[in-house]
């Protein structure tokens, strides 16, 4: 996949359909004059429905779809024949994205699972028919019900990026050349700053057959909180890790001064995000002479467990994926999720402008209660047939 077709926020506007209004119709015959009230429902709005995709990676799809809406539901007929339902509009994404109102930020829901369906908006129920308010003392009902309004809204999708271990650090520290060594993955690498400009992920082998989940986030600068260099668009999917790897080059002049400016992004971003495990690897050793890992070591901070590597020699790379297991074996390092929390729309809108445990699939409605038909309410209302 090309690097500028990574698209993981978008904003639209949706709309489900009305619900059909029901019949007001009276049957008639030959030899039937008064065959009494025959009006069928109408159909049910069109749902908006988000579902899950495991074959999608981004949302690149929906970028230039920015109106999405359901059609309305048919009216009733004689013969209480129903009005035709509206038709469903499905809006499939990847895994992990998450969905906000567009409008106030606040958290709605996220999609795990492939072929989990959640129904962001509901279709109006189609009306009822004349035929079912007939009684014995009002045996020719005038009137019949209309059709439920549609419901609409404004959303954010956000796809924020899975993994197991997030690598943190800032541009040319040797993310992706880690990456590439520990897993078959193949992220560009050159000598030049911000190489990686989307998330990438790799799958690390590890011993006994099993493995973990490590993604190359872009680089991080002092200022990112605040839209520098790459900006908000890629701290989000630091989110979505268990394990944060911070990587600094050893010929840094102070190692633990880069080590608190990353922090301090991350904070300024999401305090949460200084709740998940950490650990420290210093990069690039192989190009190290004994004067500067000396010099290196003195300035290592002493909150975090650390360890020198080299991806070019293999130096401390099994020690490294032994630290990472251990951290995510370990009960209190599950993912953190926070996607729940409502998300700052002006930080978004301005992120926008950088742009460069169920087996089975299930239908999730966000409003599970639904109020019923009051029939009494449409009595005395006349409707033409």
């Amino acid at each position: 996949m090309a690097q500028g077709n990574f698209i993981d926020y978008v904003k639209i506007y949706c709309r489900s359909g009305k619900g059909g209004a029901g019949s007001m119709h009276f049957h008639r015959a030959k030899y039937l004059p008064k065959g009494g009230p025959d009006g069928g429902d109408g159909g049910r709005g069109g749902h908006i429905i988000l579902r899950g995709n495991r074959n999608l990676w981004t949302l690149l799809h929906l970028k230039y779809q920015r109106h999405i809406i359901a059609t309305d539901g048919g009216k009733g007929g004689e013969s209480r024949s129903f009005g035709k339902d509206g038709e469903d509009k499905v809006i499939e994404v990847p895994l992990g994205t998450v969905c906000y109102d567009g409008d106030t930020g606040e958290y709605l829901t996220e999609v795990r699972d492939d072929g989990e369906q959640i129904v962001l908006l509901r279709g109006g129920k189609g009306g009822r028919g004349n035929w079912h308010f007939r009684t014995a003392t009002n045996q020719a009902p005038r009137y019949a019900q209309p059709g439920e309004p549609n419901q609409e809204r404004n959303i954010i999708l956000q796809l924020k990026v899975l993994a197991d271990v997030g690598l943190v650090g800032f541009p040319n520290a040797g993310k992706s050349t880690l990456l590439s060594v520990v897993s078959a993955a193949k992220p560009e690498i050159a000598d030049y700053p911000f190489t990686t400009l989307t998330p990438q992920l790799g799958i690390v082998s590890y011993r006994d057959n099993r493995s973990f989940c490590m993604a190359d986030i872009p680089g991080i600068i002092e200022g990112a909180a605040e839209g520098k260099g790459l900006g908000l668009r890629f701290l989000r999917h630091i989110e979505r890790n268990a394990v944060l790897l911070f990587m600094v080059s050893v010929d840094a002049d102070d190692i633990r001064k880069q080590y608190d400016i990353l922090l301090a992004e991350l904070d300024k971003y999401n305090p949460e995000l200084l709740r998940k495990a950490r650990l420290l690897a210093i990069t690039k050793c192989d190009m190290a002479d004994d004067d500067m890992l000396k010099r290196a070591r003195q300035t290592l901070p002493d909150d975090i467990p650390a360890v020198f590597i080299s991806s070019v020699s293999g130096e401390g790379i099994d020690q490294l994926k032994d630290m990472l297991w251990q951290e995510l074996q370990k009960d209190e390092n599950q993912i953190i999720d926070i996607s729940h929390l409502p998300i700052d729309i002006k930080k978004v809108e301005h992120d926008e402008q950088i742009e460069a445990e169920d087996d089975e699939p299930h239908t999730i409605y966000l409003n599970e209660v639904e109020e019923e038909w009051d029939l009494n309410k449409y009595k005395g209302i006349g409707w033409d047939q």
